[in-house]
Parts: C-alpha cells; sequence; structure tokens
C-alpha cells in the first residue's frame, strides 16, 4: 500500500506547501485509490508540515510550489516529492498512479512573500504561476 498526501483547497493542488491548510491523503493498493481523506493541518511551518505528513504514514507527496527547507524536511522524512503540479487532485493522484502525472522536480518557491505577493495570485508584476517556480 502506498499513501499519498497532496497540498489541497477546494478541490485543487494547494500552491504553496509552507501555507498549506489542508492535505487529502490517498491510500492505495495496486495503483488504485482505495481510500481518501482531507486532513487539516492545524500546524504551520515547513518541518511541522513534514512531521504532519510522517505521522499520517505518507510516503509520497504532491504539490505546487515548496522551498528548499521543505523538501530537505520530507528527504530526511523519506518522502518522494512531486512538485510543480496544477490542477485538480484528484486526477494529479490518478495520473501519478498512471505514470503519467505531469511534474517539475527542479520547482521551487524562494519569493518568501517579503514583496506581498500571494500564492496562486500576481500582486507583484512578476511571473510567479502560482509559486510553482516558473520565473520568467
Amino acid at each position: 500500500m502506498m499513501k499519498i498526501a497532496v497540498t489541497y483547497e477546494d478541490g485543487q493542488v494547494f500552491q504553496h506547501f509552507g501555507h498549506c491548510g489542508e492535505f487529502k491523503i490517498y491510500e492505495t493498493e495496486k495503483d488504485t485509490v482505495i481510500s481518501s481523506r482531507v486532513y487539516s493541518t492545524g500546524e504551520s511551518g515547513h518541518g511541522a508540515l513534514a512531521g504532519f505528513l510522517k505521522e499520517h504514514g505518507v510516503d509520497t507527496l504532491i504539490c505546487g510550489g515548496i522551498g528548499a527547507g521543505a523538501r530537505a524536511a520530507l528527504d530526511e522524512l523519506g518522502i518522494r516529492l512531486y512538485p510543480g503540479v496544477t490542477g485538480a487532485a484528484d486526477e494529479s493522484v490518478d495520473k501519478l498512479l498512471a505514470g503519467s502525472l505531469d511534474y517539475n522536480p527542479d520547482t521551487s518557491c524562494s519569493h518568501h512573500h517579503e514583496d506581498g505577493h500571494d500564492c496562486g495570485s500576481n500582486h507583484c508584476n512578476e511571473d510567479k504561476q502560482g509559486c510553482a517556480g516558473n520565473h520568467s
């Protein structure tokens, strides 16, 4: 069995790991989802979120943008990472299981909102595409 977590908001892959208020966690068996449930994190910060995933037995994470500190925390816990994903959470998991998930392993979120930028919106006139790290 594999447990896959997706940063989650309103059915979509939430675009900033460090600000994720919910994860949808899927239990899978033989490339099929057998159950899923949305969990409120009740925590904040990259280390706390990585620990939250480990406590729930997660071994794989699908997310949008993610910073270097969070990547290191997940790596230390042995959680596989599929960053740079956008769209519907359920569809993303189905694509991962089918081996066709479109993700960017080099995705990072390094701007840390000093400029008032809000993940998922574009208030700073830079093309940050919702923190997916695809800076033009």
